[in-house]
Order: C-alpha cells, then structure tokens, then sequence
C-alpha cells in the first residue's frame, strides 16, 4: 500500500522543519553543514537543493498580500479578514479569495478586535403591545380534536 496523503504531507513537514533547523545551526553557531545533514539523515544536496530553491509565485504574492493585509490590521485593529479583504480591493485593487486573505491573516497571527455577539433566535418585541399572551403555556396535547390550533409566525 502507499502512502496516504497525510502521511506525505507530515512527512514534508519534518524534512521542511530539519532544513530550517540545519539552516538555523549553521547560521548561528557555524556548525559544518555536512555533519547537521548526517544528523537530520538527508543528503547535501538535498539540503541545497531545497535552500536554493526557487520560490513559487504564489508564495511570494502571498508576502506581498501579507504586507498588506499587516497595513489595514495596523490602521483598523477591528477589522476582521472580510473587511480586510473589501480594503484590499478598494485601496490595491487585488480581488482575492475569503479564504486565501483567512489563512494569510492565520498565519500572521492577525485576528479582529471586535467580537460580534449573535443576538440569537428568542428576541422580545420593540413595543410590548404586539407580543401575544401565552394561553397554552407550552402544553401542546389536545384532548379532542380541534380543540388547540397553532401556527408559526416568526416570519411576520
């Protein structure tokens, strides 16, 4: 059997994350390439294969996008990622994805101020002349036939 595609993705996530830590030892404390390559068990040129890489596009617009998202959240913490993204295409004129602007702002951390609270579904009328009185006071088994009528009028 082969590999699900779970199993590929952490699978590239623990090389990515041996790349970075090999990088990051050699960059800070000078330790021979090879020797951090022998402990992580990849090749060298695996290693640079992956540290010159070349970038995909959409990473790189993502960066971009990321900037710019980090501008709006700057001047209005309260915006959440829709209005965010409204910004984005009336002040850069990038029409992009609910989604794509969600996972950029998840990725940078960046979450509204504002928290909206759902006013839910059992509201009182504005003026307590039009509420109706409770009859049946929720016993809705009727002795005889047509002896209780009711309807649902939450659309008026």
């Amino acid at each position: 059997m082969g590999r699900n595609r779970e199993e590929a993705r952490l699978s590239r996530l623990k090389k990515l994350h041996i790349y970075l830590a090999i990088q990051e030892e050699h960059e800070e404390h000078g330790y021979p390439i090879s020797a951090l390559c022998n402990l992580g068990k990849i090749t060298r040129a695996a290693y640079y294969k992956w540290r010159n890489r070349q970038r995909p596009a959409t990473e790189q617009e993502n960066r971009l996008i990321a900037e710019k998202v980090e501008a709006i959240h700057k001047a209005y913490p309260d915006k959440g990622y829709r209005r965010i993204r409204d910004d984005m295409e009336r002040y850069y004129g990038m029409h992009l994805n609910d989604k794509r602007v969600l996972r950029i702002c998840r990725e940078a951390n960046i979450k509204s101020t504002m928290k909206y609270r759902g006013r839910g579904c059992t509201r009182r009328a504005s003026t307590p002349q039009f509420i109706a009185e409770n009859i049946l006071g929720r016993d809705f088994t009727a002795g005889t036939p047509n002896e209780k009528w009711l309807t649902d009028v939450t659309e008026f």
